[in-house]
């Protein structure tokens, strides 16, 4: 497969993949209703970035393996639900104090984290994602070969994190828009709460559903 042809075929499945509701929607949204848009953009950088974990052993035929293992999959499901959880509960102990109104959008909604702190979060939740092999290992068999040059295979994985982050920081700009931002942070702490819930089901799920 050629390069542009593998690009397309790329930019076409990871971006229905992006957009598809999972932990990173929920936490990039979270993020940014709470803390404003500089915090929901470093989270959706983090969660990119987490992707290059994901590339590193795609691209090393360790997916494959990863895959079919049921001893290591399990591992990966229950660390990446406990993840979940963690951040599940966060969100459910947001407090009625994150309610403020009239809040210019350059300001943070409420105390945040620094910046490494919030990079983390971010990568965490991607880089922990248990579903993340399965994907990876699938898309990658469609554009791999074994002669393929290493350029090339860091053209897709750069190209991949560039996607990620362009839909993650396009969701963040639209919940800072003032006209949407002052419904959303009508509900203050409760849609906090909400997704907070929203996560740790998702964790639960993880933890609980039977390996494939």
């Amino acid at each position: 497969m050629g390069l542009f042809e593998g690009l397309l075929l790329i930019t076409t499945i990871h971006l229905l993949a992006a957009a598809s509701p999972g932990p990173d929607f929920v936490l990039v949204s979270q993020q940014t209703l709470a803390h404003g848009k500089k915090t929901g953009l470093l989270c959706s950088l983090g969660i990119a970035l987490g992707l290059a974990v994901h590339i590193i052993y795609s691209s090393l035929g360790l997916a494959a393996i990863i895959a079919n293992s049921e001893t290591i999959l399990w591992g990966i499901k229950l660390l990446g639900g406990s993840y979940l959880i963690y951040l599940g509960i966060q969100g459910l102990k947001a407090k009625q104090t994150n309610v403020i109104d009239a809040i210019p959008l350059s300001a943070e909604v409420s105390p945040q984290l620094s910046n490494s702190k919030t990079l983390a979060k971010g990568f965490l939740c991607n880089a922990l994602n248990p579903k993340a092999p399965i994907y990876f290992v699938a898309l990658f068999t469609m554009v791999l070969s074994p002669d393929m040059p290493l350029y090339q295979l860091a053209i897709y994985g750069a190209w991949m994190m560039i996607l990620q982050f362009a839909w993650f920081a396009t969701v963040v700009i639209l919940l800072s828009r003032p006209r949407v931002n002052k419904q959303f942070q009508q509900f203050g702490h409760w849609l906090d709460r909400v997704l907070g819930g929203a996560m740790l089901l998702m964790g639960i799920k993880v933890i609980t559903s039977k390996i494939n």
